[in-house]
């Protein structure tokens, strides 16, 4: 999403330009498929992490570009608010220690990221939405500095045509207006990659829309916005709403959200593509000058630009992801569902999960996604969002369990064969499986102990019992002990 746009004004016969350009890089694409040689020799994972930053007592600080500056980190980059920045950790081959690499090199880094930017009094904190923040941190004026930013939500409210509507209820309720897309800010996640050749990719993707409610249930980690207890993982409403480029009548029409689950099992990466362009008109038209069939007729890879720069501005959970590495194609199934934090221990715990239980399903001889409806993983997915890790959901052969249950009866002994498939050591796959198991047995994530840490101030006005959670909180995280032991 950080990809550098330039501020301009789009004209009629840029967006016709544009259609055309996309159709185009759609049907290269399709040809690609059947011909191109994608890079499928030695798949790679990759992990992204979002971040808040705060100031001595836990309050948004909107310092990002002074932050980025002091970190000089070309790893670090800025995101969507002032008080948001995100690291990309190197990717990596999960047999050759990439777990273990992602763990020391996320410590690595973000150790020392604190120690440059807490110079400036900004402060990393890994957590799906920040506690402290308040109305007046999500106004345009806290948009960060690349125009692209502030160019998307300017399209994101013309092609709504009214301000955005937040109404999210549960333990408490909130509705409040937005002027801008700044609320999406405060939803920080984590993003797992993971490479497959182009005939697996849909196996790998219907995998990970199956398992996305287990994912959230599990490591739930955003309980708290704007001062109001509501889902245990209010990222997802929230994200669902601050981006929604319809009306109500249009809701009411069917049209297609831009955060979307989706609403079918696919067959091959292009139905995602496809769907792209024939649900959402473009809302970052920009057209560059390459023809991508004659790249490809001469030998060489496109960069599908336009198709990339699209599908980047719909928020899929499970995004396909096109890209170029060294000169070859690949695809990338980007899994999107789960918040930041609380501990980079957490983080590779829930790596490890996803990248096992998605591989073993993938490469089941019965696909689970033959015996489940598409609506049932869907209605999982907003089950676990509003219940976190108390949530009971549907399976297969099972009907409606404790996701808790689901994961030590089933999942579990999953997730280990598939990570011995990828093969991870047994060492490892012990130690960060063991983690998520811990998890299930004490019924604690983060978001279950940040309201529970909160109940235990009921008595004290809510913004300082927050900060005062919020710092615990910090302690912990730095101390990188996984959160079901706090």
């Amino acid at each position: 999403m950080g990809e550098e746009v330039d501020a301009q004004e789009f004209t009629g016969a840029d967006r016709t330009r544009h259609r055309e350009k996309v159709r185009r890089c759609l049907d290269v694409f399709e040809r690609m498929l059947r011909e191109a040689a994608f890079d499928t020799d030695d798949p790679m994972t990759g992990l992204e992490v979002e971040l808040n930053l705060v100031d001595e007592v836990g309050d948004p600080a909107l310092r990002n570009s002074e932050a980025l500056e002091v970190i000089s980190d070309p790893d670090f980059q800025t995101e969507l608010g002032q008080f948001n920045v995100e690291i990309n950790v190197p990717p990596a081959t999960l047999r050759e220690g990439g777990l273990e690499g992602f763990e020391a090199g996320l410590r690595r880094s973000l150790n020392e990221a604190e120690r440059r930017s807490a110079e400036i009094g900004a402060h990393l904190v890994m957590i799906g939405i920040l506690p402290t923040l308040a109305d007046g941190h999500l106004s345009i004026d806290a948009i960060s500095h690349n125009p692209r930013y502030r160019l998307l939500s300017d399209q994101v409210l013309r092609a709504r045509g009214e301000d955005i509507t937040i109404d999210i209820g549960g333990p408490e309720v909130l509705r409040t207006t937005a002027d801008s897309i700044l609320p999406e800010a405060a939803c920080t996640s984590t993003q797992f990659h993971v490479q497959t050749p182009p005939e697996r990719f849909a196996a790998y993707w219907n995998a990970s829309q199956a398992i996305a409610g287990v994912q959230v249930a599990l490591a739930a980690n955003s309980p708290y916005l704007l001062g109001k207890q509501l889902w245990r993982e209010t990222r997802v409403p929230l994200f669902e709403q601050s981006t929604d480029t319809r009306s109500e009548e249009l809701r009411a029409q069917g049209v297609r959200p831009r955060v979307w689950f989706g609403e079918r099992w696919i067959t091959s990466v292009f139905d995602l593509f496809e769907e792209n362009v024939r649900y959402f008109p473009a809302l970052l038209p920009v057209t560059d000058e390459e023809d991508p069939l004659v790249v490809l007729e001469a030998g060489g890879t496109p960069n599908l630009s336009e198709l990339r720069l699209h599908n980047g501005t719909i928020y899929r959970w499970n995004r396909p992801v096109y890209d170029i590495a060294g000169g070859r194609p690949h695809l990338r199934v980007e899994n999107r569902a789960l918040a930041a934090g609380p501990t980079v221990v957490d983080v590779v715990a829930n790596a490890a999960f996803y990248f096992g239980l998605v591989r073993s399903l993938a490469e089941s001889e019965r696909p689970l996604w033959s015996q489940m409806s598409f609506s049932a993983a869907e209605e999982n997915f907003h089950t676990a969002a509003r219940d976190g890790i108390e949530a009971e959901i549907y399976w297969p052969g099972v009907g409606r369990v404790r996701a808790t249950e689901l994961v030590l009866r089933r999942l579990l002994p999953l997730a280990r064969e598939g990570l011995a498939a990828w093969g991870v050591a047994d060492d490892a796959i012990q130690r960060y499986l063991g983690i998520i198991e811990g998890r299930c047995l004490n019924a604690t994530n983060g978001a279950e102990w940040f309201v529970r840490r909160m109940a235990a101030r009921e008595d004290a006005d809510r913004y300082d019992a927050i900060r005062a959670v919020l710092a615990e909180y910090r302690e912990r995280m730095h101390a990188n002990e996984p959160v079901h032991t706090w």
